[in-house]
């Protein structure tokens, strides 16, 4: 998709449709309160009609609503789409990148190839504005429809952005740009997630990693199951060992010359290519789904993708170790005890428990040998967390409070959902194993919690924080905003991590 700015007069424009955001009126309130006041001076251009609208209570302006005019007489503007935005004092730009998506995929289900979109005074300032619009379009863009033979939409070609700013504003051309790279990368992400599992093995991930790699000039070392035999990542090889493709650990680098050589910040990523949950089997239904088991381990390419794109003056090294979980003769099975790099032992009680293994590994890896001083991991890792925080946030877990603070306000400025849980001394007490130094699971209840638990046995005591990505990784249903599938989230969230620390945010 290309982004285009504009400085003309919005009525002036000429474009397929322009997109105009209007509120929705407080009960009891009269006159214009549902146009902002750039949406007012195209009212004036046709006559008054669009108040005429809202008064009339056609048009409500509630989020996410959407009405089309077509030929609209006084505006160079083919068709107008009045994009609702919810109550004024409620809206951001987390709403702004809904209604950013919304407005590409309803347009483009139209065979509209290219819009407008008016950046309003109650979106916020300009430059974040923009941000906001150019990360929801290109999101709203994205479909999953990659194999069939007849797609369901056209894509949208073009987006321009009605600004007032000077046509030299730096700060504003430099934030569509990142976020036209960062939101790139996200659908990266997705592609990936995507994939179904016949389509993408660990050894196919690797490769495309390692293409990625190449474009953008990462280095990249894979490491194969000799190498990972010969560091005796014992907790990582056992996850495999039911299925006939060969495991191997992903490493992108990203070191910048002239950065420190003090923070190496180490993103690690889940990238279990499919869970059938081994000999401990998941339910048939939805198993289709666990190609999305990976999604962690996309998120951290994705991340490292706009990184290298972007060029934050900091260290950053994403770990993915990629491999399926699938039964057979040679399989793991419950009550195995499994060696990790670390030396520590580990009691497989559950197969379906293998995200924290093949991460328990990486997370030695990345401090031990690769010298990352702070790590950040991610992983759709248990269900636990998604009955606990559902499809809206994602669970944040840290041994350190610093760094849990910092990736929650890069978060907040990403808009991406996420909410700490506690990682209590107590609920370590669940993971006790009469034959190993622990087990692999903690028992029924704070599932999520024992999980991180787990994981951070494997951090040794640097700065760390735990994403569990396992609710918010996909979406079960097509959205106003964004098609079924793969979300990506957690691209923006640390991606703007990155850049607070290299002090460019």
């Amino acid at each position: 998709m290309e982004i285009e700015l504009s400085f003309a007069s919005p009525e002036k424009l000429e474009t397929e449709a322009l997109v105009v955001p209007v509120c929705e009126r407080k009960k009891g309130a009269k006159g214009q309160y549902g146009l902002g006041s750039r949406a007012k001076s195209l009212d004036q251009a046709l006559g008054g009609f669009l108040q005429k609208l809202l008064d009339s209570g056609e048009v409500k302006g509630k989020l996410l609503e959407t009405s089309l005019l077509h030929l609209p007489a006084g505006l160079g503007a083919k068709r107008l789409l009045l994009l609702g935005c919810g109550q004024q004092d409620k809206f951001s730009a987390f709403e702004l990148r809904k209604v950013a998506g919304t407005a590409v995929r309803f347009l483009k289900a139209k065979s509209i190839s290219s819009c407008a979109f008016l950046l309003e005074d109650f979106c916020g300032d300009e430059t974040s504005a923009s941000r906001a619009v150019v990360e929801g379009s290109i999101a709203g863009n994205f479909e999953t429809n990659k194999y069939k033979s007849e797609k369901d939409s056209d894509e949208m070609a073009a987006v321009t952005l009605a600004c007032v700013s000077k046509k030299n504003d730096t700060a504003l051309q430099a934030a569509t740009r990142e976020a036209k790279i960062v939101a790139e990368s996200q659908n990266f992400t997705r592609d990936l997630v995507n994939e179904p599992g016949n389509r993408l093995t660990p050894s196919i991930l690797a490769e495309r990693a390692r293409r990625m790699a190449a474009e953008v000039g990462l280095e990249c070392e894979i490491l194969d199951k000799q190498k990972i035999t010969e560091l005796k990542m014992g907790a990582f090889l056992s996850v495999s060992l039911g299925s006939d493709e060969p495991p191997c650990m992903i490493v992108l680098r990203y070191l910048p010359a002239q950065a420190p050589p003090s923070p190496v910040l180490g993103l690690i990523g889940k990238g279990i290519t499919f869970d059938s949950g081994g000999i401990s089997i998941k339910p048939a239904a939805d198993m289709d789904k666990m190609k999305y088991d990976m999604a962690g381990g996309a998120a951290m390419l994705g991340v490292i993708r706009a990184v290298a794109l972007l060029k934050p003056n900091v260290r950053v090294i994403a770990v993915v170790p990629a491999s399926e979980n699938l039964l057979g003769g040679k399989a793991q099975k419950p009550g195995d005890i499994q060696t990790s790099m670390s030396g520590k032992t580990i009691e497989v009680l559950n197969t379906d428990a293998e995200g924290r293994l093949v991460l328990a590994d990486a997370l030695t890896y990345a401090h031990q040998v690769l010298g990352c001083t702070h790590l950040i991991d991610a992983a759709t890792l248990t269900g636990a967390c998604a009955v606990a925080l559902g499809s809206v946030n994602a669970g944040v877990f840290g041994s350190d409070d610093s760094l849990v603070e910092r990736l929650l306000a890069s978060s907040r400025t990403a808009g991406e959902k996420m909410w700490r849980l506690p990682l209590d001394d107590e609920y370590k007490e669940q993971l006790r194993s009469a034959f190993a130094d622990l087990p692999n699971i903690g028992g029924r209840y704070g599932g999520a919690i024992t999980a991180a638990h787990f994981l951070k046995e494997f951090t040794a005591d640097l700065p760390w924080t735990h994403l569990d990505i396992a609710g918010t990784a996909w979406l079960d249903d097509n959205k106003p905003h964004m098609s079924k599938g793969p979300t990506g989230v957690a691209v923006r969230t640390l991606t703007q991590l990155v850049l607070d620390f290299a002090g460019q945010s």
